[in-house]
C-alpha cells in the first residue's frame, strides 16, 4: 500500500508543471490533460464553424480571439491545432517582429517553420501533406492522361515537366514567380534539397553555390516577395485544406515611442489579405481584451472592416475549475493505494467556492489557487481542514529559486528548438540581443545603427565606463554579395564616426580572399580596434531563453511565485541571479565580466557543474519537502548529460554546505525525504 500522504511529501508539486506563458503549439506539445472540453467549447465550435467556411469557398476569413490574461488564449490555440489539424494547415506566429517593417518576411518565415512540422498521427510535413493534395496532384483524370499510374514519381524526376504541369494547372491564379515558386516545390520531394527548398521559402539569403542547387535566381529578401509568396500558398490551395495563421500575443510586438504598440502595420496586413484576395486563409489574433480596447480607436475603419467576427473568452465555472484539479491531481492518484475518495485530494471546493464567491474565475487564477493550496498541505501534514483557514499562512515562496528554475526549463527547451545559428534571421538575433543588453543596463542601446535594407542587423550603445559609443552589427546570411554590401554599410558608419568601436558577430563563412566582401572585412576588423565575434550556439540559447521571458512578461503571462511579472521585475530577476553573466558572447562583448571558476563543482572533461547543483538547490526551496528519487529523475531530465552518480555528489556537497539536509538517512535511498535546512 503506498498512501497518497507519503506520495504528496516526495513528488513534485503537480501544478508547477503548468506552463503558465505563451507556448508555441508546434515548439512543446500540449498537454491533453489540461483538456477540459467543456472550457471554452463555444469558442472553439464558433471558430470550427468559420474555418468550414473558409473551406467552402476559399474566401478569407479573421476572427479575433480575445480574454483577460490569464484566459486561455494560447491554449485555446492549441486545442484548435490539436483537434482541427485534420482539416486545416497550421501555423504559429508569435507577433514578436523585431521591425514593423519586415513583418510580411517575420509571417512567412514562421508560416514555412510550421508548414515543415510535422502533425500528430502523419509521418510527412504538413509541407508535403500540402503540396501532395493539390488538385494538380489529385484529379484521376489528370493522373490518367499525363501519367498513368507513376504520376507523382514521373512528376519528382523530371522537373520542368512538373513545373510546366503546375503553371498550366494554375495560369488563371496569377502566381507570383512561377518558375522559381514551383520549381523549389518541386525540390521539396527531393531529399537531398529538400532543406535548402525549405530555407528559400522562408526566406533565407541563400549562398550562390545553394542557388544553383535549386535553380533560383533570387532570394525572397523583400516585404513585397515574401507578401507574393505567401499568397501563392493560398491560391494553388483553393481546393485543398485551409491554411489557419495563428498570430499569438499582440503584446510582443514593437512599440511606439508614446508607449502604444505598432499596431496599424499589422492590421493593414489583415487587411491586404481580404484586399488583394489571398485566398484560403483563417487568420486567428490572440490578444488580451484590455491591448484591444486600449488599441481599438487606434485601428483605421477599413481595417476594423477586415475583422470578420471577434470571439470573447469567458470565465470558467467552479465546475470546470474542480475540472482542471481532478486532471491535473490524477497522476499523483494513480500511484496511490487505495486511491483518495476525491478525485481533488488533498483540495476541496470548498477552497473554490470561498476563494470566488461569485462562482467564476480565469483558468490560470484556478491552478494558481490550487499550487498554493496544494504546498500548504505538502508542507503541513493532515490533518485537513475541511475549508481554508485564513489564519493559516501560506508556505513562504522563494521567488528567485523558481525563476531559475522556469529559466532553466526554458533554456532546456531553446536548446531542443535552436539546433543551429541560421534557424534565426539576422534581425531576430538582433532583437534578442538588444533586449539582453537592454536588461544589463546598459545606456543609450538603440537599433539601426546601419542605414539602409540592413539597418535591422545592427544597433548601437554607450559603453558603461568610457563615453565613446559602440556599435554591433550580426549577420549569419550566407550570400556573399549581401556580405559586401553590409560591410560597405559598416564602413559608412566608420567614416561618418557614427561609432568609435564596432563588433561583427558572424559565425558563417566570410568569403575567399579576392571576393569584395572579405577585401572590406579585413580593411575593418584587422589591426584596428574593431572586433570579429564567433558567436557560440550556447549564447543564442541564453539570448533566446531571455528573449521567450521577455514575451511572456510583456503578454502579461509570466508567473512566479503566484503573481503576474511584468518586464521591470523580470530585468530585476535576470540581474539578481546573474544567468545572464554565463553567455559566452555578452563576456566577448565586455558587457558582463566572466563568472569565477568552482572547480570543486566540475564534472567529467571539465565539464561545470554548477547549473545542475543550483537546480537541485532551487528545487527543494520550491517544494520544501521532495523525495530523493524525485529530485534525481527532475536534475536527469533536464541536464541529460549528467548521470545519479554526480547528482549523488552535488546532492552530498549541498548537506555539507548545510543547505539542504536528508531526514531520514538510514532509510533505503528510494524512501529518503530531502527538506531545506531554515536560515536562522
Amino acid at each position: 500500500m503506498t498512501d497518497i500522504n507519503d506520495i504528496i511529501k516526495r513528488e513534485v508539486n503537480p501544478f508547477d508543471v503548468i506552463n503558465l506563458k505563451p507556448t508555441n503549439f508546434w515548439a512543446e506539445e500540449q498537454d491533453s490533460k489540461l483538456m477540459v472540453e467543456s472550457i471554452h467549447k463555444n469558442a472553439i465550435i464558433e471558430i470550427e464553424g468559420l474555418l468550414d467556411l473558409v473551406g467552402q469557398d476559399h474566401r478569407s476569413r479573421t476572427v479575433l480571439l480575445a480574454g483577460e490574461s490569464g484566459s486561455g488564449k494560447s491554449y485555446v490555440l492549441g486545442r484548435l491545432k490539436r483537434t482541427l489539424n485534420p482539416k486545416a494547415f497550421f501555423a504559429y506566429i508569435l507577433c514578436n517582429w523585431a521591425d514593423s517593417s519586415n513583418i510580411w518576411r517575420h509571417i512567412l518565415r514562421h508560416t514555412v517553420d510550421s508548414l515543415i512540422q510535422v502533425p500528430e498521427g502523419e509521418k510527412e510535413s504538413q509541407l508535403i501533406l500540402w503540396l501532395k493534395s493539390l488538385t494538380a496532384f489529385t484529379k484521376r483524370d489528370i493522373k490518367q492522361r499525363i501519367f498513368n499510374d507513376n504520376f507523382w514519381e514521373a512528376l519528382q524526376s523530371n522537373r520542368q515537366k512538373f513545373i510546366k504541369h503546375l503553371k498550366d494547372s494554375y495560369k488563371k491564379a496569377g502566381i507570383y514567380n512561377p518558375d522559381m515558386f514551383f520549381g523549389v516545390l518541386h525540390d521539396l520531394a527531393n531529399p537531398e534539397l529538400y532543406d535548402l527548398a525549405c530555407e528559400w521559402l522562408r526566406g533565407d539569403d541563400l549562398n550562390e553555390d545553394s542557388m544553383k542547387e535549386i535553380k533560383v535566381k533570387t532570394c525572397i529578401d523583400t516585404e513585397d516577395a515574401a507578401k507574393n509568396i505567401l499568397a501563392n500558398f493560398g491560391r494553388i490551395s483553393t481546393q485543398t485544406q485551409p491554411i489557419v495563421l495563428c498570430f499569438d500575443n499582440l503584446d510582443t510586438m514593437p512599440q511606439l515611442p508614446e508607449g502604444f504598440l505598432d499596431i496599424q502595420p499589422f492590421f493593414n496586413v489583415n487587411t491586404t489579405i481580404h484586399g488583394d484576395n489571398l485566398k484560403n486563409f483563417l487568420v486567428i489574433i490572440s490578444v488580451i481584451t484590455d491591448t484591444l480596447k486600449r488599441h481599438f480607436d487606434r485601428i483605421l475603419p477599413a481595417d476594423k472592416a477586415g475583422i470578420h467576427k471577434t470571439i470573447q473568452l469567458k470565465r470558467i465555472t467552479i465546475e470546470q475549475a474542480e475540472a482542471l484539479w481532478s486532471y491535473q491531481l490524477q497522476s499523483l492518484h494513480q500511484l496511490a493505494n487505495p486511491r483518495p475518495e476525491s478525485p481533488i485530494f488533498p483540495l476541496n471546493r470548498e477552497i473554490l467556492e470561498k476563494t470566488y464567491p461569485g462562482g467564476k474565475t480565469m483558468p490560470r487564477n484556478a491552478l494558481t489557487l490550487g499550487r498554493e493550496e496544494y504546498q500548504k498541505y505538502k508542507v503541513i501534514p493532515p490533518p485537513p481542514l475541511p475549508v481554508p483557514d485564513p489564519t493559516l499562512p501560506p508556505p513562504p515562496v522563494n521567488p528567485q529559486a523558481e525563476f531559475e528554475l522556469l529559466w532553466q526549463h526554458e533554456y532546456t527547451k531553446s536548446q531542443g528548438k535552436i539546433t543551429k545559428i541560421s534557424l534565426l534571421s539576422s534581425p531576430d538575433l538582433i532583437q534578442m540581443l538588444q533586449q539582453s543588453i537592454s536588461s544589463l543596463k546598459m545606456q543609450g542601446v538603440k537599433t539601426k545603427l546601419l542605414s539602409g535594407k540592413y539597418a535591422s542587423y545592427s544597433l548601437s550603445y554607450q559603453h558603461p565606463t568610457k563615453r565613446e559609443k559602440l556599435g554591433i552589427v550580426w549577420t549569419e546570411d550566407s550570400n556573399m554579395n549581401s556580405f559586401y554590401h553590409i560591410m560597405n554599410a559598416c564602413q559608412t558608419v566608420l567614416q561618418k564616426n557614427l561609432c568609435q568601436t564596432m563588433y561583427l558577430i558572424r559565425g558563417g563563412d566570410l568569403g575567399k580572399p579576392n571576393m569584395a566582401g572579405n577585401q572590406l572585412y579585413r580593411q575593418i576588423f584587422t589591426d584596428t580596434n574593431h572586433v570579429h565575434i564567433k558567436p557560440s550556439l550556447q549564447s543564442i540559447h541564453y539570448l533566446a531563453t531571455y528573449q521567450s521571458l521577455v514575451n511572456s512578461a510583456k503578454s502579461q503571462e509570466l508567473v512566479i511565485g503566484g503573481q503576474t511579472i511584468n518586464l521591470q521585475e523580470l530585468e530585476t530577476l535576470i540581474n539578481k541571479s546573474e544567468i545572464l553573466h554565463k553567455c559566452t558572447l555578452l563576456q566577448d562583448l565586455g558587457i558582463v565580466s566572466k563568472p569565477k571558476p568552482e572547480p570543486e563543482t566540475n564534472g567529467k572533461e571539465g565539464e561545470d557543474l554548477r547549473p545542475v547543483k543550483d537546480f537541485l538547490l532551487n528545487l527543494v526551496k520550491t517544494q520544501h519537502l521532495l523525495g530523493k528519487p524525485t529530485l534525481i529523475d527532475n536534475a536527469i531530465s533536464n541536464f541529460p548529460t549528467v548521470n545519479e552518480a554526480q547528482i549523488n555528489v552535488l546532492i552530498q556537497q549541498l548537506c555539507e554546505e548545510n543547505k539542504i539536509q536528508i531526514l531520514d538517512p538510514k532509510a533505503k535511498p528510494e524512501a529518503q525525504l530531502i527538506c531545506l535546512v531554515p536560515r536562522k
